[in-house]
């Protein structure tokens, strides 16, 4: 079998994103980045190519998963062309996640393509010594093999030094090619941008407590479908919950004196409701169970056609990034969008801090596609709850602004 003069190459995702984060952000945490995993891959295919002087033959990405479970990354790569994503496990010890199973994965697909000849170059883009042996036996086969290493922070050395060593040729991805596709997160004393003012929610928020929550400090467990504690800054930009007073029921306290048996004089009908929202605790005026209006709000698979659920579903794989906010922002366009009473929209605007609980559970489940779940309880992460709820009423605020908005602006 003759060799075909082509390159491939072999991207261990944990070295090339940590590193990666370690030299933008300081630290090794992939959270701390946002990568544009198209313009990644364009740079990875254009910069094969040019230092192996052969046509790209398909890019491997391999990086683990809980339970080997696609993550909304994963999806987006592997519909991308020529490439080819292979997922190792992703295990959390002792507080720290770890890749299980992607060094033999990588090691078994490069010592089988060297074998079977199915390309002239070989690029790795990986630090870990374990790819040694298999990056010998490619050699052995007559494959030319190529090794990049992600500019290191501060001038560490990221790279097995046998590794080094034992490679045809070694290149370096500095600063400047990284930042055409990685960018750090800015790091804020919120957890996601406030929408607009608006004269109504400046009357919510500063409307005074009740006297009876008043200097109370207790704290209520969030749950699913249920309207999470929200957390403001402290004095020192750290981020914290802010509690729920005692004598100020949540909306599940209310609707729990609806059960049989159960007298509602602990609470009266005028009790105020406190709601989390993107800008924190709110408090309004409520009853125990939801308006008319909010019960008749159509959730968004009550307005989506089969033929709009497949392209929601393929603009959610490759298009979607996966940051709460921005799921939120991606939920609420597709529900305003579809409403055939508009009336609905500023009944629900009237409605803030609040989303009808049909609409609120649709939109968490929603969320949860994209892996914001905490892998321990399968819940949303308070901070992200917070940020995905921001999301939604941020774009109700920018709908509702514009039109209401004078002819000409």
């Amino acid at each position: 079998m003759s060799r075909v003069d082509r390159c491939i190459v072999l991207v261990d995702a944990g070295y090339l994103l940590g590193a990666a984060a370690s030299l933008l952000a300081g630290e090794p945490s992939r959270s701390r980045i946002t990568v544009d995993h198209a313009a990644l891959i364009q740079g990875l295919r254009e910069r094969a190519e040019s230092d192996t002087q052969q046509p790209l033959l398909r890019i491997y990405w391999f990086d683990g998963a809980p339970d080997r479970v696609p993550q909304p990354e994963h999806r987006r790569l592997r519909v991308m062309p020529r490439v080819t994503v292979r997922l190792g496990a992703l295990t959390r010890s002792d507080g720290r996640w770890a890749q299980k199973g992607v060094d033999a994965a990588m090691h078994a697909e490069l010592t089988e393509l060297a074998r079977n000849r199915a390309c002239s170059d070989v690029v790795l883009v990986t630090g870990d010594g374990d790819l040694l042996p298999g990056m010998m036996a490619a050699k052995e086969h007559g494959v030319a093999v190529h090794l990049w290493a992600v500019q290191a922070a501060d001038g560490d050395y990221n790279q097995s030094e046998d590794l080094v060593a034992e490679a045809d040729e070694r290149r370096v991805l500095d600063r400047t090619w990284i930042t055409k596709a990685v960018r750090a997160k800015e790091l804020t004393g919120v957890c996601a941008p406030p929408p607009a003012p608006r004269p109504e929610i400046a009357a919510i928020l500063s409307a005074p407590l009740p006297d009876s929550a008043l200097g109370a400090t207790a704290e209520r467990p969030a749950e699913e479908g249920e309207h999470a504690p929200a957390v403001a800054a402290s004095e020192n930009g750290t981020q914290e919950r802010v509690p729920a007073p005692k004598g100020v029921p949540t909306p599940k306290d209310l609707a729990a004196l609806r059960a049989p048996g159960v007298q509602p004089a602990q609470h009266p009908t005028s009790a105020t409701l406190r709601w989390s929202s993107d800008k924190g605790w709110v408090d309004r005026p409520g009853v125990a169970a939801e308006s008319p209006e909010a019960a008749s709000m159509p959730t968004l698979a009550q307005l989506t056609t089969a033929e709009q659920r497949w392209a929601d579903r393929e603009e959610d794989i490759t298009t979607v990034g996966g940051d709460p906010y921005e799921v939120g922002q991606v939920f609420a366009r597709r529900w305003m969008g579809r409403l055939g009473d508009q009336g609905h929209l500023q009944r629900l605007s009237g409605m803030y801090p609040r989303i009808p609980h049909r609409i609120d559970g649709e939109l968490l489940r929603y969320a949860a596609r994209f892996g914001l779940l905490a892998h321990k309880d399968d819940q949303i992460d308070e901070h992200d709850r917070y940020a995905i709820r921001a999301g939604f009423w941020r774009e109700i605020d920018v709908r509702t602004a514009a039109e209401h908005a004078p002819a000409g602006e």
